[in-house]
């Protein structure tokens, strides 16, 4: 996916990195058809003000109605503009920071939990997202009948459904679909088990 910077360019190895870096305006149309635009899957636009921000999500959304697009926002109220201008996801670094802390006084132990299963390189526990593909073996089983938490020791936190509904803390008569996303806790040796029971068999 190529980065965009807007003032600085840095020096980095290629064949390492395997990254396009191309210094311009991101929020001109052009440049966003540069880098080929039309062929991406997701724009993540975190520029230094919410009107340069915003400005991306209008072009990138205009270029290519399908795009997944996340975007920052700074200050208070911006979320919901960049929401209506097409984003998909609005993540503001300073109220998710103020949470956070928050957090670490009156749920310690909670935050804890987070980061041990969030944290990169952690090989004892990882929390993944996995979604259960036509013609998989898990399709219309219950999470006992398949074994997940039984055989393999994952727990199933929640079930984002087709429909964008989300179903927290399934019980073991909960069947899976089609399209349903499994938002699973579990060691990253299972959860690799877990993902390809959720693929289509053959």
């Amino acid at each position: 996916m190529p980065l965009l910077k807007r003032t600085r360019s840095y020096s980095i190895p290629m064949k390492k990195m395997r990254t396009l870096i191309i210094q311009g305006d991101a929020t001109r149309d052009d440049l966003l058809k540069r880098v080929g635009i039309e062929h991406a899957k997701c724009l993540i636009s975190v520029l230094p003000t919410d009107a340069e921000n915003l400005y991306v999500v209008l072009s990138a959304r205009g270029l290519k109605p399908d795009l997944l697009i996340v975007a920052r926002a700074g200050e208070e109220g911006s979320e919901q503009k960049l929401l209506r201008a097409g984003a998909d996801r609005v993540v503001s670094p300073y109220h998710i920071g103020g949470l956070r802390m928050a957090h670490s006084v009156l749920k310690p132990a909670v935050v804890d939990f987070i980061e041990f299963a969030t944290k990169s390189g952690n090989i004892d526990l990882q929390i993944e997202e996995i979604t259960i593909q036509e013609g998989s073996q898990l399709v219309n089983l219950s999470l006992d009948e398949c074994g997940i938490g039984r055989d393999l020791g994952i727990i199933i936190v929640a079930i984002k459904q087709k429909t964008g509904e989300m179903k927290f803390n399934p019980t073991f008569r909960t069947a899976m679909q089609v399209g349903d996303t499994l938002i699973a806790v579990g060691e990253t040796s299972k959860l690799v088990v877990l993902e390809k029971m959720a693929l289509k068999e053959g």
